[in-house]
């Protein structure tokens, strides 16, 4: 829930924007000057700062010095492009003149808000990356990772749209994250959006905004997630479940730099870069008639492969250790070690579920171990029932998974087949219902 201050002189204004606020869902406090704000408020807390200009004492805008990353929307009666001017000058996020329309105050308070998480969350996951991950996360001396650090380091300046293909848990998001750092939108959003994970019924909404009362539910105005990455990164990841109209107004983003909110007459001009992933064969959804081919054609001006972990040789030992230490920091637990057995383990087995399997792995592992040492068992892999035939690295997603289900569905329960795919229950249920695969028995 989000905390607004109102710093307004006039009682019954500042009555009144407080009712409204709350109406909205908004937790408001208020004072009638700079000073009394100052003691009376912890004026970094807040997600947005409503100040009049001209307060008794000192000018709205003294308050700017005092609330960090804080938004300050500044009103004012005296409407004037000085004023206005002014007031950016001193670093205020925005200006509205009085007498103002409530629902054009309120879009203007959900729109710093929502622009001031964005950015916090944008400082803090660059300061996780710089934290915690060597190159963006990415280990690898294999050639096909070599290759993919060459790829990025090549495209990454640029603004040419790019295709991130691999199987579950390979890392794509690492690689989106990477060629947006390594860009000249790297100060501006990185916007990731999983296309699986929202419902049909809601995506363009979601993606392109919507106008109020453009359907039932929409009681305000609400813009989407390309316009929120405007100047900056956006991320469709598992782009391959994307329904046809969706893929429809994606593509007007890329030739024309445009959209269109749901319910919308008019279209606005967005700047930004697209990246896309998927574990997804699109050049048979587009013979199926599920993917457009145009849209195809302009994803694939860039394309990154990134190598399931069975084929990346020793790099899956160095990846095992990274991960190793991290989690130990992370759960601070003193430094531990692979046993002989369990490095055995970790090389025969197939990891259907690549890297999240195996940070997966380490993790439960590091909270059950009572000694510094990992055990085989601790892993709990067990690579004779799962090693994969040498034919079946050429075999594509959908059918490792359908191999890999009924050759273990009979011993191991629903919970324990998702943690080895890297998978949730959920996800695993999906993909049974999607490739005809029931449970067989009652095993939770």
């Amino acid at each position: 829930m989000s905390h607004i201050l109102i710093l307004e002189d006039e009682h019954v204004i500042r009555s009144a924007l407080r009712r409204l606020l709350e109406r909205k869902g908004y937790t408001v406090a208020e004072a009638g000057s700079v000073a009394e704000a100052r003691k009376q408020q912890d004026l970094k807390g807040f997600d947005l700062i409503l100040t009049d200009l001209r307060l008794p004492g000192a000018p709205g805008t003294d308050i700017i010095r005092f609330v960090g990353d804080t938004p300050v929307l500044i009103m004012t009666s005296y409407a004037s492009v000085r004023s206005a001017v002014e007031s950016m000058q001193s670093g205020a996020a925005d200006y509205i003149a009085k007498p103002f329309d409530h629902d054009e105050l309120l879009i203007m308070v959900e729109k710093l808000i929502r622009q001031s998480r964005l950015s916090r969350q944008n400082t803090a996951l660059k300061s996780d990356l710089q934290r915690e991950y060597p190159v963006a996360g990415m280990i690898g001396c294999c050639q096909s990772m070599q290759q993919v650090f060459d790829r990025i380091t090549r495209v990454a300046p640029t603004d040419t749209t790019v295709l991130i293909l691999g199987e579950s848990g390979t890392g794509k998001e690492l690689v989106a994250r990477a060629l947006h750092e390594k860009s000249r939108r790297r100060d501006a959003p990185l916007i990731a959006v999983n296309c699986a994970s929202i419902p049909e019924t809601l995506i363009e909404s979601e993606l392109f905004g919507h106008e109020k009362g453009a359907f039932t539910g929409a009681s305000e105005t609400r813009r989407g997630m390309v316009e929120s990455a405007d100047g900056g990164t956006l991320f469709l990841d598992e782009i391959g479940e994307l329904p046809l109209t969706a893929q429809a107004k994606l593509l007007r983003v890329l030739q024309d730099g445009e959209i269109r909110r749901v319910g919308a007459a008019m279209t606005r001009k967005v700047d930004v870069r697209l990246l896309a992933a998927t574990h997804r064969d699109l050049q048979r959804h587009v013979n199926e008639g599920l993917f457009r081919s145009d849209l195809y054609f302009r994803l694939r001006v860039m394309e990154v492969h990134l190598p399931p972990l069975r084929q990346r040789g020793d790099d899956l030992l160095e990846l095992a250790n990274y991960l190793l230490e991290k989690t130990c920091q992370r759960l601070n637990r003193s430094r531990m070690h692979f046993g002989n057995e369990a490095v055995d383990a970790m090389r025969t087995y197939a990891w259907p579920g690549n890297v999240r399997e195996l940070e997966n792995a380490i993790e439960r592992a590091v909270i059950l171990s009572d000694s510094d040492e990992i055990s085989a068992e601790l892993l709990a892999i067990e690579s004779g029932h799962s090693e994969p035939s040498p034919a079946m690295p050429d075999l594509s997603l959908e059918e490792y998974f359908r191999a890999f289900v009924l050759d273990n569905q009979d011993r191991l329960t629903e919970t324990e087949l998702a943690k080895r795919l890297g998978i949730s229950r959920k996800a695993l249920w999906e993909r049974r219902q999607r490739f005809g695969l029931p449970r067989t028995n009652r095993r939770a």
